[in-house]
């Protein structure tokens, strides 16, 4: 039994110590959202890297025994929608109901384990958008004539000094002025309390450079400048959701979609899930483009300050997804539709470049033949290389994996999951695959095979399955299906069978 006794040494070397709160299961509860996509066309693969990150934190949630209440939805209020429905010929709703239908079916693409989807066009959220209204204090709220130079594509206004020659620093396209009667939100009343929660980091916001990016917005000359919150029903094209008490403004998508995270708690009713997963929860997470920081992280608060709601703790802001080097874009003809991504390829593969490949805090590039690249050197090369082998190997020799239990996670993935680094806490994971691989060579165990050395064969095969079994339960936040396929393969009690391969190369 040497080869076990020396696996054991090996083995704690690379599996380290739980981190900290990481270790045991918990009676902690989560929160955890997604941003909400305007439905004016088809999913990205822009978005579909969020909502594989969200999943995944959510599922490590969960895994570290957090109760987990994850979200997704649909925008459907904007301006965007509108005129695309108009570009095509058909309602508003019509293009909502059928393009939204198309976000939630990416849910089962890419395998998100999530606990609702939340429409702003539906009763629940109508409702609870106007309660989250008029619960905001009397004084926060009130209504001026107002002019001034807007893009569709942001759903947000633009001084003359951002823009000096009227066209959106983001999109590139002409803004548009716009001149009316609306309900403003007094943002400067909230702005020394937003510097000092972020400031403490009582609100964290990952990483350092977005949190530096909004405290230099915030301390910028002039200060917080107050915010459109409606529209008028007419600009809307009759369609939004209408401001209490006054029947001719509809919400700014922007007031309305922010409240998706907690009418879809139940907001109205004051109900179990508000008060479970928003109220009394330890962790409130968004998980959101580097576009829309500002809103979350100063608007937000201040909106929930006013109404008297407990606000988030952690936003997460990652970089945007680039194709061929080239921003995503309909004109460019780029748009890449990640359903079709996921049949050609598959769903894990798809989230493992998503989460390995590609920074959790800068923009990152998606192209095919850098996917086939990293699909072939670490799915199939690497972890299922190695899973082939010991499966041939354990079905040769008749092996019968034990039910031992699993050790404790490799030393970083803890702490790079507590920091939003994806790609690092799967690195620790890929580290133990290649060490499994590089013992392989050095034992030789065919060698052993044809010695008779039976014992020692055996041995063998217990320490690479109980480091193939330690890869698989902490890979089950990244790529579910994989791990599930890891735990088929080397079942307790039960004689190993070769089957089919977990991943095959790509030509």
């Amino acid at each position: 039994m040497w080869i076990w006794t020396a696996f054991l040494a090996v083995f704690d070397d690379f599996t380290g110590v739980v981190y900290g709160e990481f270790s045991g299961m918990s009676d902690k509860t989560a929160f955890i959202s997604t941003a909400i996509p305007y439905v004016n066309a088809r999913p990205h693969i822009g978005f579909a890297m969020e909502c594989v990150q969200t999943d995944c934190y959510a599922r490590y949630l969960r895994l570290i025994g957090h109760d987990t209440f994850s979200l997704t939805g649909s925008d459907e209020n904007s301006l965007k929608n509108v005129r695309a429905a108009e570009e095509e010929g058909i309602t508003t709703r019509e293009l909502c109901d059928r393009n939204t239908q198309m976000f939630y079916d990416l849910m089962d693409s890419l395998n998100m384990d999530m606990t609702d989807f939340i429409r702003t066009s539906s009763d629940r959220h109508i409702q609870g958008a106007q309660k989250l209204w008029s619960m905001c204090r009397e004084e926060d709220i009130y209504k001026k004539h107002y002019s001034g130079w807007y893009c569709v594509g942001c759903e947000d206004f633009y001084t003359e000094k951002d823009c000096p020659d009227k066209k959106c620093p983001d999109h590139q396209t002409d803004l548009e002025l716009v001149e009316e009667d609306n309900y403003f939100f007094k943002l400067s009343n909230y702005q020394d309390k937003i510097l000092a929660l972020i400031e403490s980091e009582e609100l964290r916001i990952v990483p350092n450079t977005k949190r530096n990016e909004i405290l230099a917005f915030i301390k910028q000359e002039g200060g917080l400048t107050d915010f459109s919150i409606s529209r008028s029903r007419k600009r809307a094209g009759d369609w939004g959701i209408p401001v209490p008490g006054d029947e001719d403004q509809v919400m700014y998508v922007w007031y309305d979609a922010l409240a998706n995270y907690i009418t879809a708690l139940d907001l109205e009713n004051n109900g179990e899930n508000f008060q479970k997963y928003w109220t009394n929860c330890d962790r409130r997470i968004h998980m959101i483009g580097k576009g829309i920081n500002r809103f979350h992280s100063i608007y937000w608060p201040a909106m929930l300050m006013s109404a008297g709601i407990e606000l988030p703790h952690e936003i997460f802001v990652h970089g945007y997804l680039t194709i061929n080097g080239q921003k995503i874009s309909k004109s460019l003809g780029n748009v890449i539709d990640p359903v079709i991504q996921v049949e050609k390829y598959g769903t894990d593969p798809i989230r493992y470049y998503l989460l390995r490949a590609v920074s959790p805090f800068e923009d990152g590039d998606y192209s095919e033949e850098r996917f086939a690249e990293v699909y072939n050197a670490d799915l199939a090369n690497n972890l299922g290389n190695l899973a082939r082998r010991v499966e041939t190997m354990g079905s040769k020799a008749g092996h019968v994996p034990k039910n031992l239990p699993v050790g404790d996670a490799p030393e970083g993935y803890h702490e790079a999951m507590n920091d939003y680094r994806f790609h690092d806490a799967l690195a620790t994971l890929w580290r133990v695959a290649s060490d499994l691989n590089t013992r392989i060579e050095e034992v030789k165990p065919w060698v052993l095979a044809k010695e008779d050395r039976h014992d020692e064969v055996a041995a063998f095969l217990d320490e690479m399955i109980a480091g193939l079994r330690l890869i698989g339960h902490y890979l089950v936040p990244f790529l579910p299906q994989t791990a599930e396929n890891l735990a088929n393969i080397f079942v307790a009690d039960k004689p190993m069978e070769k089957g089919e391969a977990l991943f095959m190369r790509l030509p």
